[in-house]
């Protein structure tokens, strides 16, 4: 019998013992891990760390009460006493009117191959080449005069989830990752940098000598910052830091914060929230794919979707509960962990690249701010107000001309979303992805005139 067989054995005994004491429907999760990790700085190691670990959640319901208990510890008389303890809490909570297991029905009946797992597992001497390929690279860059470390990491997850109502499925995801930072100047004008890089296959990671020379480059372009004057300037946001705007967006989109009211999107459902040029996917079967994922945490089918569509919002990111919520049907999009119940997110979300590169977006660019580094989360999620110190460098005439530092950018999501420009840039680094992005019209806080 497989792991994944063995694990989906042990949630459905788990679910009928919790049957058997009384609850109606039930379900449960289990999710092990093993991951490596090394990271150094000068040229030494500092930490090389393995862990493995197991973790499994049940949940209970008895009529629209619902109760969830998690536990590591998987001998037969740990799940009897989990079994009975989540019973016992499911008796005496609070009804929820809008809880509760999908129908089977609705249960997915295909099941993608999202090629989310690489069999390669890198050993400590592997690690221990990249970080220091990657360290020693940074610090070769001309100007770097110190170093935080560069790390690489490995890890591998697998996960089972099954239901009363028939659900059960296994799957298992992989990562790896390198990074460096480095410090580039002297005494008080000193700069930091870093770079990264991560990828399900061990094979698409970028080159560790490229991210450590690219974080080398970035520290030294940030030497003898300038304040600039509080004025109205076009913004671009860079692709480290334009996926901050998507993740906005998706906290406004979220079923849970538009059933409760608490978004500044909850009225706009098939209104123009973007310029015509705009479409926004999440795609959780995109191969390779950092977030990607056979089915829901709920079971549910999950499929490649326009959430924006011509700059219209098209849909919002549904579990089963907040669809009730609305009386909508859920999007495929619930996420679960073993402690706590399933709820919206996206997977792997990204704004579909523009027409214009980099530089011709900011060539008619006379003043304007090239923005690398965000600081700080102000935003209101109920307005969209928005206020953020950043960093990054001035154009003037359509160039990068210095670096710039304590900044604040200050607008509206609302306004900044109509007047946002994409560049071809987009690259899938993270789980959410934008390419740079030029918005008109933001404020820039800086120095007193």
């Amino acid at each position: 019998m497989s792991q994944h067989e063995n694990n989906l054995d042990l949630l459905n005994n788990l679910i009928e013992k919790a049957k058997k004491l009384g609850a109606d429907q039930a379900d449960a999760v289990l999710v092990s891990g093993t991951s490596l990790s090394l990271s150094q700085r000068l040229g030494k190691p500092e930490s090389l760390e393995r862990s493995e670990g197991q973790d499994m959640g049940l949940r209970v319901f008895i009529g629209k009460r619902q109760a969830i208990v998690s536990s590591s510890d998987f001998n037969k008389d740990s799940l009897d006493e989990l079994a009975q303890r989540c019973v016992d809490m499911a008796r005496v909570v609070p009804e929820d009117p809008h809880c509760g297991l999908a129908d089977p029905d609705q249960l997915a009946t295909e099941f993608p191959d999202v090629d989310g797992y690489d069999p390669y597992e890198p050993d400590e001497a592997q690690l221990i080449a990249w970080a220091n390929e990657a360290e020693e690279a940074a610090r070769a860059v001309e100007g770097v005069t110190n170093s935080e470390g560069a790390e690489a990491g490995w890890g591998r997850h697998d996960v089972a989830i099954a239901a009363s109502n028939g659900l059960s499925h296994a799957y298992s995801s992989s990562g790896c990752s390198i990074s460096a930072s480095v410090l580039a100047g002297e005494g008080t004008g000193m700069e930091r940098d870093y770079e990264y890089t991560s990828a399900v296959y061990a094979e698409d990671l970028d080159n560790p000598a490229e991210v450590g020379k690219k974080a080398g480059e970035k520290a030294v372009a940030r030497l003898n910052p300038r304040k600039v004057e509080t004025q109205q300037v076009p913004i671009i946001y860079s692709t480290r830091v334009s996926n901050g705007l998507l993740g906005h967006l998706n906290g406004a989109i979220n079923g849970n914060s538009v059933a409760r009211g608490t978004s500044f999107l909850k009225d706009m459902m098939d209104e123009k929230v973007f310029s015509d040029a705009i479409t926004i996917v999440d795609d959780p079967h995109r191969k390779r794919g950092l977030r990607s994922k056979p089915i829901d945490g709920e079971g549910l089918a999950n499929k490649k979707r326009n959430i924006v569509e011509q700059g219209v919002l098209k849909s919002w990111i549904l579990d089963l509960r907040s669809a009730r919520q609305l009386g909508l049907e859920s999007t495929g999009h619930a996420a679960r962990g073993t402690g706590s119940p399933p709820s919206p997110s996206t997977t792997n979300f990204y704004m579909e690249a523009g027409e214009l590169s980099l530089k011709e977006l900011m060539a008619d660019i006379k003043q304007g701010f090239y923005v690398t580094e965000l600081i700080g989360m102000g935003v209101n999620g109920v307005t969209g107000d928005y206020s953020r110190g950043a960093a990054g460098f001035w154009i003037e005439n359509g160039e990068i001309v210095y670096p710039v530092s304590e900044l604040t950018i200050a607008g509206n999501l609302k306004d900044m979303f109509r007047n946002l420009t994409p560049a071809d840039d987009l690259e899938f680094k993270y789980g959410t992805n934008a390419p740079s992005l030029r918005i008109e019209g933001l404020t820039v806080a800086g120095q007193s005139a």
